[in-house]
């Protein structure tokens, strides 16, 4: 694809980002998923609307395009999204398989206006014990049935 046609989503993604805005309907961020140079899905952030934590512009265009191709693989796909994608969000991108990422904002343009992710880049570096958030396993064995069903499955599929 050529770089006006990869212009062209970055501006669907940025128009999404700013209609959410002024139609008060959350956050100032926007995503498309693109497979074979059309669209499949956008979305903008829904968090405060939908009352879902994970309702982020990438997330929400990612379920879409998943039910919309009847896939939970979205290889082939490209994500254009206003913003550097936060933590969960990249995550997102690399448990669909989406082959590139294209962003307008970075993290540092999202921190100066109240949307800072580095706690949760910091977090994940320290060992368990050491984060704030109180982590603790139990029942390990008792978890461990699931484990030995789903290694034993001929049913299982690989994602």
């Amino acid at each position: 694809m050529e770089s006006k046609e990869h212009e062209k989503f970055m501006r669907l993604a940025i128009r999404v980002s700013e209609g959410n805005v002024r139609s008060a309907l959350g956050g100032p961020f926007g995503a498309v998923v693109v497979k074979d140079g059309k669209m499949v899905a956008r979305s903008a952030n829904k968090v405060t609307t939908t009352l879902d934590p994970t309702a982020h512009a990438e997330i929400s265009a990612i379920r879409m395009a998943c039910k919309k191709l009847k896939t939970y693989d979205l290889s082939g796909c490209v994500i254009y999204t206003s913003c550097e994608p936060c933590p969960m969000c990249l995550s997102a991108i690399y448990w669909a398989h989406i082959d590139k990422i294209f962003y307008a904002n970075t993290k540092q343009d999202a921190n100066l206006i109240g949307f800072d992710d580095q706690f949760i880049y910091d977090e994940i570096a320290l060992p368990m014990s050491s984060r704030k958030l109180s982590i603790h396993q139990i029942l390990r064995d008792e978890a461990q049935a699931a484990f030995r069903l789903w290694d034993q499955s001929e049913m299982k599929i690989k994602y």
